[in-house]
């Protein structure tokens, strides 16, 4: 337990691992695996099992990576396949990514996050189309460190004219690229020179080995610990004194104290308390799961970001995007498509493409559309605002996915280059305006449920992509509708006035969400037989419940004559005679209330 501990205290790399084919990625890190002492023995007699018999080395390394028996079979890697191993200073998730061209995706993905990346190249080869093409993606994605790692040395006698040559045609490639550190590793990953230990055949290098390389190249400064980025994944509300919200810290530091904007609003506030995992702390910074909390209550919901006041990112529904293509099916322009960033997944065209790259040499090509692999500068533009960062100032904000709306597989991945400043493409508002959105009112008694349900389920159509505007009768009753009493005339008039408010958002695409007790049924009637797409949501907690819940004290101010007219104590409430849904808080949980509210909804779409 004290080892496991002290493991978990060490700093965590993410190591990338790519080449062309045969370049002996797999091999490599199956070495670099066996020889640091990290594979169980298990495993090793496994393999040892499984190469028994076979030409050559007593072990296949590549088997302690290339897991999938495709991959055995025909000796390439196909998926990504990742390892995990701790040194006495470090903690590493090692991504071993397929080398073969159509597997172009699988190195987007497994480099996506990586410190480091280590890019194999066969010394009898030198360096190849694909060994290029994931150069080019390494520097695309900010790969601060990138060790050109030349294999198979043996095979050259050791030769160091060859590994010059190789350092020079890739120093020549580069050039034309943006990477922060390059270094040059000799190395034979099957007799392991150069892997952990040095070995005797190549005295003519002086330079650090693979494993001193990844274990001591200083990764903590590349982080962005300067622009505070968080995007709000869940809100908390344990209890009604409590209002935290839930993320990942993806980059910068927070405080208690700091000043802070809620975006694309702008909402401002303090941060009143910080919690990473079960403890308060004084602050969390990247890459902590934390929980922060304002002086103040703010509507912030999924999808939203909270950064400092004096430090904003850009927030548009227009940018210029690097696009790498996933799909066999080709991008097409002017198609609807899903765009997932951060927290959020909106609706989004790609609207124009300014050129494809050649792989090969790097230039720029005009294009129509993307095919498969194929990596291009495309303008996308998007139903909400994005709240980012140039992919260049922060990893984290400047990415994004594409996704089929139908099919709902992953087609393309993305990082942002700038803010687009183009005319607003038609097409895209066109579809948006073309669709109402429904109005989902909920009716109840005090304290059956009905805010922390519409709550709930405005945070799922969020996650959803949908456009959502979240009504509530308190929150209403706080601002344009604070001069009304609870008379029956007076609250006629503040749900009327939530009625039209409603009635407007949905005619602009927009999905609203309605939290009034409205107790008068002819009332609902009407804002239902007037609206299409109107939803009546009944919470029919019985009374009692309500009344034990008394969240607020409103029923125990009622009964003592503090309050007057007050819903189910001396004022009426009608219960609908048909509502589209029926729930009851008192004996089904707030999730499952949801499904259920859910359920009608997709089928009734």
């Amino acid at each position: 337990m004290k080892k496991l501990t002290q493991q978990y205290a060490h700093e965590l790399v993410r190591l990338v691992i790519a080449g062309s084919v045969d370049d002996g990625k797999s091999t490599m890190i199956g070495r670099l695996l066996y020889d640091a002492g990290e594979l169980y023995e298990d495993q090793v007699a496994a393999v040892e099992q499984l190469t028994d018999g076979q030409e050559g080395s007593a072990i296949d390394f590549s088997l302690f990576t290339d897991g999938l028996a495709a991959e055995r079979e025909q000796k390439i890697t196909i998926d990504v396949a990742y390892r995990y191993f701790s040194t006495d200073r470090r903690r590493f998730i090692v991504a071993d990514v397929p080398g073969h061209e159509q597997y172009t995706r699988n190195m987007v993905t497994g480099a996506s996050q990586a410190d480091i990346a280590l890019i194999l190249v066969d010394a009898r080869k030198g360096l190849l189309e694909q060994s290029k093409r994931h150069l080019f993606i390494a520097s695309l994605l900010g790969i601060a460190h990138i060790a050109i790692v030349v294999n198979k040395l043996d095979m050259k006698d050791y030769s160091q004219q060859v590994f010059d040559d190789i350092v020079a045609e890739v120093n020549l490639f580069v050039q034309k690229l943006h990477i922060k550190d390059i270094q040059f590793i000799p190395i034979s990953a099957l007799h392991g020179d150069m892997i952990v230990e040095r070995g005797n055949n190549l005295d003519w290098y002086q330079g650090r080995t693979v494993y001193d390389y990844v274990n001591h190249t200083q990764v903590s400064a590349d982080r962005n610990l300067i622009d505070f980025r968080f995007p709000v994944q869940y809100v908390l509300r344990p209890h009604q004194d409590f209002r935290g919200y839930a993320g990942v810290v993806e980059s910068g530091v927070i405080r208690t104290g700091d000043k802070v904007a809620v975006m694309p609003s702008g909402q401002q506030a303090t941060v009143a308390s910080v919690f990473v995992g079960d403890e308060q702390t004084d602050c969390a910074f990247a890459p902590q799961s934390a929980v922060v909390s304002f002086d103040k209550e703010l509507d912030v919901s999924r999808g939203e970001m909270i950064v400092r006041e004096k430090n904003l990112p850009m927030v548009s529904t227009q940018y210029e995007v690097m696009l790498c293509w996933f799909d066999t099916e080709p991008m097409r322009p002017d198609f609807r498509y899903r765009i997932k960033h951060t927290t959020q997944e909106v609706g989004g065209m790609i609207t124009g493409i300014e050129y494809c790259i050649d792989m090969d040499t790097l230039h720029r090509q005009d294009a129509t559309g993307l095919a498969f692999n194929e990596i291009g500068r495309v303008r996308l533009e998007t139903v909400r605002p994005l709240i980012a960062d140039p992919y260049r100032l922060n990893r984290y904000t400047g990415s994004l996915i594409i996704i089929d709306e139908k099919t709902k597989r992953t087609v393309g991945a993305g990082i942002i280059l700038s803010k687009g400043q183009w005319q607003a493409h038609n097409n895209l508002r066109a579809q948006v305006s073309a669709t109402a959105g429904k109005v989902l009112w909920f009716t109840g008694l005090s304290g059956a449920g009905k805010s922390s349900l519409a709550e709930a389920v405005a945070a799922r159509l969020k996650e959803r992509g949908d456009a959502v505007e979240l009504l509530d009768g308190d929150v209403l009753r706080s601002g344009i509708t604070s001069n009304l009493d609870y008379s029956p005339e007076a609250r006629k008039q503040n749900v009327a006035i939530a009625g039209f408010l409603a009635e407007r958002l949905a005619a602009h695409g927009v999905h609203v969400v309605a939290s009034f007790i409205s107790p008068y049924k002819e009332q609902r009637a009407s804002l239902k037989q007037r609206m299409d797409s109107f939803v009546e949501i009944y919470v029919s907690t019985p009374q009692a419940v309500c009344e034990a819940r008394d969240v607020k004290g409103l029923y125990k101010k009622a009964r003592a004559g503090e309050i007057v007219d007050f819903t189910g104590i001396d004022a009426p409430y009608e219960a609908p005679d048909n509502p589209d849904i029926v729930v009851d808080t008192s004996d089904q949980t707030l999730e499952a209330s949801v499904d259920h509210i859910f359920s009608y909804l997709d089928a009734n779409a």
